[in-house]
């Protein structure tokens, strides 16, 4: 099951100060901040705009790496990771957007709605259109700090065993 949280190593900025985060499975995704807690919030949006820009270019979206030690953990919002799901589910079932659009009673232009990185789909319509893909759309909860315990001192999170 893919929790569509990335791992990220955030480290001091020597030459300009402030923290540079990296991502170990999207080497694009690159960004600063001046303090730990923006590196953190900024990290957020590079996940986000570097896997829309990857979806939006047909491009493959790893499936997040295992966490190691001194890894922060950064999640995709909700819509994005639906937007994700339904991307990697299309792709691993090899169905094409009209093959998908006539199963869903639909038009294709809805498909490529529900596909766009930054038109916001209702989450029912992408559950349905994940279970006419064949995936089942699981929702978990934990606290932050949980997460953020996590994200600094496993080297093998299991969040939802």
């Amino acid at each position: 099951m893919n929790t569509f949280a990335y791992p990220a190593t955030i480290r001091p900025d020597t030459g300009a100060g402030g923290f540079i985060v990296t991502f170990v499975d999207l080497l694009e995704a690159t960004t600063q901040a001046d303090t730990l807690a923006d590196a953190l919030d900024k990290a957020v949006v590079c996940l986000e705009e570097t896997i829309a820009g990857r979806i939006r270019d047909n491009e493959f979206v790893p499936e997040p790496s295992p966490m190691s030690q001194g890894n922060y953990l950064v999640h995709l919002a909700v819509q994005m990771a639906l937007k994700t799901a339904l991307y990697h589910a299309i792709r691993t079932t090899s169905m094409s957007k009209t093959e998908l659009a006539n199963n869903l009673n639909c038009d294709e232009k809805e498909v490529d709605c529900l596909l766009d990185p930054f038109q916001v789909s209702q989450v029912s319509r992408m559950e349905k259109t994940l279970q006419a893909l064949g995936h089942q759309l699981v929702i978990g909860s934990m606290t932050k700090d949980t997460t953020l315990w996590v994200s600094m001192r496993s080297n093998n999170p299991s969040f939802f065993s």
